[in-house]
């Protein structure tokens, strides 16, 4: 199994592309499913989680082409069948989002419960209460959510929590329904936007992705299409706290500034000098050591909890003490044990980290826990004295595409090796 090994010390300099968003082309790679004809995605990470998303598809018998490109075309016209094995799922819980377009478009679907996930439970019963609402006979059995149906019909939806994944399902399954469904509580991040907006390019009607009502006018058919994804905000922020980290000066292109507004704040809190244009943005920390900060998560637009643990890794080095309160995920402070090898002073109290900064770290073998854990430790093992190694960065190649590559494009001593 392939380890990271990174020797730290060297402050970052220079500009890095921004991939397409994983968190965008999971559901809308799964939206395919809508359509009744060929669909081109493009600007796609190449990443662990896109390759599974693809091979579910294929399962099913979806004809799935790539080119050289990474632009993905997928036809489900030829589906053979609506399956989504535990196999599949248990590796990427976002395989859920098949289960609203195959019941709104073909009817059926079984679709495997996700199981278990590191980072701590996320229901699927918003999932399955909105589609019975819609007229689907759902129950679950042997593990598997067993879902038919007809004609879904439009109903009003007042969703119980916050849930992305929640808002998109029952979005695309609304976009086939005889009538209009409106999604109450929905989740406004600019990934549920970027799904509505692909969904509108195939001929769907939808108001109101980006605010917390949504509004599904149901067509009988969607056509086929192309759609760029939009970039990843979270690959946006890791890279620049990077820079922010090492006391260097990083510039991100093709990513969109307006989408990670909580991020710089919290960057400019602690010192660093952020300029943005249209598309780009650079963060300098130019021979400054970064101040602490305070962050609390909650679903957007607020502090995203996906760059709580790059935060937290900032904060370890940081002048001052900071506090970081996770909200949404009750599981998501493994990456703090994992810093404590390498000299962090952390304190957890429940759902709340309390960080005082060191002067300086120092290389210690470490373990991806889970995806944004791992981003954490690549971050903590670029100020780190001495070289670390990385563990499990499976977790990694997940939602970070080419990180090595990425990060010695900016000067860092990073290098894969077999484990």
């Amino acid at each position: 199994m392939d380890k990271l090994q990174i020797h730290g010390g060297i402050a970052l300099d220079g500009e890095i592309r921004i991939s397409g968003a994983k968190n965008a082309t999971l559901p809308i790679l799964a939206g395919c499913l809508l359509a009744d004809g060929p669909v081109t995605v493009g600007n796609v990470p190449h990443l662990q989680d896109v390759t599974t998303m693809i091979e579910l598809l294929g399962g099913m018998g979806v004809s799935v082409t790539i080119d050289e490109k990474m632009r993905i075309e997928v036809d489900a016209r030829t589906i053979k069948e609506y399956f989504a094995p535990y196999q599949l799922v248990k590796t990427m819980r976002a395989s859920i989002l098949v289960l609203g377009p195959l019941i709104a478009r073909f009817g059926q679907a079984d679709v495997s419960l996700p199981g278990g996930c590191a980072i701590g439970a996320r229901p699927v019963n918003i999932h399955v209460a909105g589609l019975q609402a819609m007229g689907a006979d759902i129950h679950i059995e042997n593990g598997y959510i067993k879902a038919r149906a007809g004609r879904l019909r439009g109903a009003k939806l007042v969703l119980e929590t916050v849930t992305v994944t929640g808002t998109e399902n029952l979005m695309m399954a609304a976009t086939l329904a005889d009538g209009q469904t409106v999604l109450e509580n929905a989740a406004r991040e600019p990934e549920v936007v970027d799904l509505a907006n692909f969904l509108i390019t195939l001929g769907a009607k939808i108001t109101g992705a980006g605010t917390d009502r949504i509004v599904i006018e149901g067509v009988e058919r969607l056509h086929g299409g192309s759609y760029d994804v939009l970039p990843d905000r979270i690959e946006t922020g890791t890279y620049l706290v990077a820079g922010a980290i090492t006391s260097g000066r990083v510039r991100v292109k093709n990513t969109r500034p307006d989408h990670v507004d909580a991020v710089l704040g919290k960057l400019r809190e602690a010192g660093a000098t952020v300029t943005t244009g249209d598309t780009w943005i650079e963060v300098d920390m130019r021979g400054r050591r970064p101040q602490s900060v305070d962050i609390r998560t909650a679903p957007y637009p607020a502090f995203p909890t996906d760059m709580q643990a790059q935060m937290a890794a900032l904060n370890t080095i940081a002048n001052g003490v900071g506090t970081i309160i996770e909200t949404i995920f009750e599981n998501r402070f493994m990456h703090m044990l994992e810093m404590r090898r390498m000299g962090a002073e952390i304190r957890l109290e429940g759902n709340t980290a309390i960080i005082k900064g060191v002067e300086r770290l120092t290389a210690a073998p470490v373990m991806a826990t889970d995806l944004r854990a791992s981003a954490s430790l690549v971050l903590a093992a670029l100020v780190a004295e001495g070289k670390t190694d990385i563990e499990r960065i499976y977790h990694i190649d997940r939602g970070y595409e080419a990180i090595e590559e990425k990060l010695q494009q900016l000067g860092a001593r990073i290098r894969r090796t077999p484990g």
